[in-house]
């Protein structure tokens, strides 16, 4: 049976859990800084944010923390790992200011027999012991009961037992974890029914890890059985194949089980970014909800049902996270998404310069996999300025460049009905281009002119796979004039400019 219920909070433990990740290490600053953004802008239930005794700086984080959120009055929803060690664990969290302290405990005989080398009778008196001591000084206490999954599926009866010879302690919330990611949904279903089931007075949190890839599902599972809270990191961060995302869970939540959780939709994707820079850990392009493409069509099919009613849209849409649709270009293209995003730059091309335009884009797509907002009106700058001359044709060029060795190149091209081939190294990739190019048009009496300048640029923001757009100054006599490159490689670039160049000479000389 499912028991949905009306609210599910969300428990963020980016700091804690999610700094298990291999290389990620928060400074003192950075976790402040985080937990704001989590508390304030995208308004977590609560959040983890240390584990005790783990370092001094850890502590000085978790104290100018604790300052702030007295004085924003959210004290109460910070919560900080601690262990069965009496006083240790309580007094590190004591000192620093916080005021929840969450337990971590033996939810697996296993861990309880082979690790601590303790029975469970002697583990639960221990657990006793320190949590009396935690509510003597005041804190507010949870307990994990770590490997959970693997302690119920192994012996349910040591679960049972833990929980009953604490059930008489002011215990806020009982955490269980998937600690290894073992769970299926159907696995959560069983379970987490049984533990609600048996203990309806309890809150009980799941504690998701998506080593299957199945966190996200499991969390819905969790929710559907009428769990209390879930745990999630943002970005996927944890220990192997991280937690669950809490952008997804929170996204799914709403939208499956109409759940409505706190969280600020609209700033998901500004924390992301934000502990994307902090952590050093690149998140996948196409992850859902948070990645750089997810809200890209690349299908002209898919722009063309946009552009007829929507069609290829969903609830899932950019503008509840504050992010924009865009449809990019490429050799999968059509007339819808060139259309977009002419429309979105304020750009009219008549319908002749739209189908010159598109074939060049596609033909670009067959080297550089997509085209940019950014690049297209390096494009358009381009095809505007071109003209349709054949003087000169580069049939075939080979450049090659190393560390401290000439860069060579190997040309063909066509003059006329001509073939002509040619060879020329010089101090970088143009240079041997121009050499060799130099070399044929000095051949057949061409006066060829002097480059005055060279200018190369991507768009603003571009990445390195970005078109370039090269601009080349020729003085030829009384008179300078310009030529302009666009390809997707720099050197060929100034190939492409100086082709236009000798095009534009031959066809003064052949018209005069």
């Amino acid at each position: 049976m499912e028991i949905v219920r009306p609210q599910v909070q969300l428990m963020d433990t980016t700091l804690r859990d999610g700094e298990q990740t291999q290389g990620v290490s928060f400074t003192p600053d950075e976790k402040v800084s985080i937990a704001k953004a989590l508390l304030q802008s995208l308004n977590v239930d609560r959040i983890e944010v240390a584990s005790a005794r783990v370092s001094l700086g850890e502590k000085h984080a978790v104290s100018s923390l604790m300052q702030w959120a007295e004085q924003e009055h959210v004290a109460d929803r910070i919560e900080i790992l601690g262990f069965v060690d009496h006083t240790k664990s309580v007094d590190w969290i004591t000192s620093s200011g916080a005021k929840v302290i969450n337990l971590l405990t033996k939810g697996s005989e296993k861990h309880c027999t082979e690790q601590l080398r303790k029975t469970p009778a002697q583990h639960i008196a221990d657990i006793r012991e320190t949590i009396h001591y935690a509510i003597e000084q005041g804190l507010t206490v949870n307990i994990y009961l770590e490997d959970w999954s693997n302690g119920y599926s192994d012996n349910p009866d040591y679960v049972y037992n833990m929980i009953n010879a604490l059930i008489d302690l002011p215990i806020q919330h009982y955490m269980l974890p998937d600690t290894l990611g073992v769970m299926s949904p159907d696995e959560v279903h069983v379970s987490l029914s049984d533990m609600i089931a048996r203990y309806p007075q309890q809150y009980f949190d799941f504690h998701p890890h998506n080593d299957y890839g199945l966190a996200t599902a499991n969390a819905l599972a969790a929710a559907k059985v009428g769990i209390s809270a879930i745990h999630c990191t943002v970005n996927c961060l944890g220990e192997r194949a991280g937690n669950a995302s809490l952008a997804e869970v929170a996204v799914v939540l709403k939208d499956k089980l109409g759940i409505e959780s706190s969280i600020n939709e609209e700033c998901i994707h500004q924390i992301s970014q934000m502990i994307e820079n902090f952590s050093g850990k690149i998140t996948s392009a196409n992850a859902p909800i948070i990645g750089a493409d997810v809200f890209t069509q690349t299908s002209g099919i898919h722009a063309d049902g946009d552009n007829k009613g929507g069609l290829y849209q969903t609830v899932l849409g950019p503008e509840r996270f504050k992010r924009t649709r865009t449809y990019a270009l490429g050799k999968m293209s059509g007339k819808a998404s060139l259309e977009k995003n002419l429309e979105e730059l304020s750009i009219d091309l008549s319908p002749e310069q739209k189908t010159k335009l598109l074939e060049r884009i596609v033909t670009l797509g067959d080297q550089k996999a997509i085209i940019t907002p950014e690049d297209l009106p390096f494009i358009i700058a381009d095809l505007l300025e071109s003209k349709d001359y054949s003087h000169i044709e580069l049939l075939n060029c080979s450049i090659t460049s190393g560390l401290n060795v000439d860069s060579t190149a190997s040309i063909r091209i066509r003059i006329g009905d001509e073939i002509y081939k040619s060879a020329g190294s010089g101090n970088g990739g143009f240079d041997a281009f121009s050499m060799a190019i130099q070399a044929i048009m000095h051949k057949v009496g061409f006066d060829y002119p002097n480059l005055e300048n060279y200018q190369v640029r991507i768009p603003p923001g571009g990445k390195t796979s970005a078109l370039t757009e090269s601009f080349i100054t020729w003085q030829q006599g009384d008179r300078s004039f310009r030529t302009r490159g666009v390809s997707s490689n720099q050197v060929f670039a100034g190939v492409q400019a100086t082709m236009r160049m000798l095009n534009k000479l031959l066809h003064e000389t052949i018209t005069a």
